[in-house]
Order: C-alpha cells, then structure tokens, then sequence
C-alpha cells in the first residue's frame, strides 16, 4: 500500500456534523464538517484510552470522545478534558493525527502521509465532472481482494472478451491490437480498439438507430496511487467510469465509483446507469477475488507478462520506485500491541514532521482481539 498520496475516502454528501467512520490503507479515521462545511479528517482514536472518536460528537468545530469527552480541533490538539480542574494545564502530547482535507469531484480527500505540501503528488483531474453535457452516479461495492489487484483488473482490457463477453467484450473478437502509453509521474493511460458487442436494454434501443462500428476506441488509465478510469465511447455516447480502489486492509477493498455518461442524462435513468455499473463488477468481483497470489509481487519477473499488459507493467515499475523512495507502508507504520500481539497501521501525519519531539507522543497499539491489518 502506498502513502503520501490523496486518498479519495468518501463521497462528500454523506458527509455532515455528525462524525462519520472510514478506512483506508488499514487506519481508521473520523469525518466530520465544521461549522463552515469544511471538512475534517483525523485518526478514530483518541489518544486517552483509545476511544473510537467517530462514536462521539462535535461540538462547534471539536469532536468529543464518547469515553471521557476529550475534545479535539481541527488540528488533533485536545482542547478541553473535561475530568480536569480548571487550573490543569492540558498536557501539550494530548493530541491526533490530523491529515489535510480537499473537497473536489463529489469527493473528500485526505492527504495520508507527511510530506511538506509543495512535495505533494497531484489530485488527478477529472474534467467530466464540471461539464454540463454529462450526468454523474454515485456507486459502491466491497471485495474480498488487494486494491492493486482490483486496480489493474479495469485497465487490463484482454479480459475484457472473457469475463464481460454478455456487457461490452466481444468473445468472437479477442485480439488487442498494439496500443502506445501516454505516461506520466503519476499516471498512464492508452487508447484501445476493441470490438464490442451491440449494447442491450434501454441503451441498445437508441443503438440500434446508429450504424454499428467494427470497433470502438476504449480509454484505459490509471492514477495513483488507486484510481482507475475506463471510457467507453459507446454508438449513444461516452460513459466513463472513474474508480476509486480504497484499501482498507491487504485483503479487502472498497470500490467507490463515480460514472459519467453524456446520453440520457435526465435523473430517470440514474438507476438504469448503476445496475449496469453494478453488472460489471459482479462480472469482475469473483475472478479478482480468486486471484493468486493475493498481493503483487514486486519482481516483475514473478508474473508473465505480454504486450497487452503494458499498462500494468507500467503501475507495478513505478510502483517499485516509489517503494524504493520509502512511499509504500512498511514497519515503520505498523503498530504492534503487547499481549496477545495485534498490530495496526499508523499513517503519520505532517504534524509528526513539523514536530520531530512529538513524533511518536501521541500513537496507539492496537486493539487487543480482532484481524490483523
């Protein structure tokens, strides 16, 4: 799993005043907005006994522990523990890991790592989302797998024939003619001739008023440290899908996608458009979940590998880079508890950085009981 990254963690309308519980990349964290609506993000664990703060409430712009009502800004600094005299002073390593926070797409981000923000890698760029010629749906779906193998499965288009032959693979038609990568630090993407089949339903009814061509060209890209697109230009239209892959542990991943299209945009068809998103999962979930190995390998000579799988060979090198350069989770952001051994991932925050004496003042062990993540 990858660190120093902005995570897409939640869509933005779920998220209010009352606090809101997500993971990612094994750590828990609280959601909430201030009373400007801007919304923070801070570790699900108060540094006082390990109470889950996404159980207490906010009060003006703090959130409350449940246990003893430990209050925390923005910041993470504790602001008021109630159980004190008025002339204690709160001790300066009562505070959390706070992370910084975007709103953009629909979406919150959370900056999950320590780097100074002028060092930070980019939010990708989804210009879909402000063009009023397309319509977004919101949808989601859990899987029992690594998020880098889900990651890879959507641009990996040969298994496309195969295992979506009924949605938009074409199993008469399996070839996939050689593609060139537009690469960035951040991101690859290719332009892929595939031969679909004609589209059924509510959208094969306007499709079949068009002449119907041998091939389409087919998007394929990804953007770390998790996000794939797939744009499809259908004979109605373009619908792309933007997915987000969150780790919420090694072996299970929470897909977040956000699906645009530029046809039948009225709200009526909004549901027609999340089933069809929801086929294609259910298509890929069970072989993606049956993968071995479970995790990547990190030595590409482990994996065969063929012309058609440029764009994964692509990920997993600068992959490796970023794990030579000490942005993949590793012992230093596991916790282990005492007895009997748990262990947890703890993504330091800037704050750790900006504050070299209190860079392990305020970390937990883990909760006795319970997986491993």
């Amino acid at each position: 799993m990858l660190k120093n990254f902005w995570y897409a963690l939640e869509f933005a309308d779920r998220i209010g005043r009352q606090p809101r519980k997500v993971t990612c990349l094994g750590q828990d964290f609280v959601l909430f907005r201030t009373r400007s609506g801007t919304v923070t993000c801070l570790s699900d664990l108060c540094v006082h006994r390990g109470g889950a703060l996404s159980m207490g409430t906010v009060t003006d712009d703090c959130i409350a522990c449940p246990y003893h009502g430990w209050q925390y800004n923005s910041e993470g600094v504790c602001v008021k523990i109630p159980a004190n005299a008025e002339e204690r002073k709160i001790p300066r390593k009562a505070r959390i890991d706070a992370y910084p926070t975007v709103e953009r797409y629909g979406m919150v981000w959370a900056f999950l790592g320590d780097l100074p923000e002028a060092e930070r890698p980019p939010i990708p760029v989804i210009p879909e989302h402000d063009d009023p010629e397309f319509r977004v749906v919101q949808f989601e779906m859990e899987i029992d797998a690594n998020y880098e193998r889900a990651l890879e499965n959507v641009v990996d288009a040969a298994h496309t024939p195969f295992v979506h032959g009924t949605s938009f693979g074409n199993p008469d038609k399996p070839e996939i003619p050689d593609f060139r990568i537009r690469q960035t630090d951040w991101s690859a993407e290719a332009d892929i001739q595939l031969s679909p089949p004609l589209p059924t339903g509510l959208w094969g009814l306007l499709a079949r008023r068009r002449p119907r061509p041998e091939s389409v060209t087919v998007t394929n890209a990804w953007y770390l440290p998790n996000i794939v697109k797939l744009h499809i230009r259908l004979p109605i239209g373009d619908m792309l899908l933007y997915d987000f892959n969150i780790p919420l542990s090694q072996e299970r991943t929470l897909v977040k996608i956000l699906g645009y299209r530029n046809f039948f945009t009225g709200a009526w068809a909004d549901g027609n458009a999340r089933k069809r998103i929801e086929k294609i999962l259910l298509q890929d979930r069970p072989v993606v979940e049956s993968q071995r190995p479970e995790l990547l390998p990190f030595d590409l000579s482990d994996e065969l590998h063929v012309r058609s799988d440029g764009l994964q060979v692509a990920y997993r090198r600068r992959r490796l880079e970023l794990r030579k350069q000490g942005w993949w989770v590793g012992d230093d952001d596991i916790i282990t508890g005492d007895s009997p051994r748990r262990t947890a991932t703890v993504i330091a925050s800037p704050a750790r950085r900006d504050n070299p004496e209190l860079a392990s003042a305020w970390v937990h062990k883990a909760r006795t009981g319970g997986n491993p993540e």
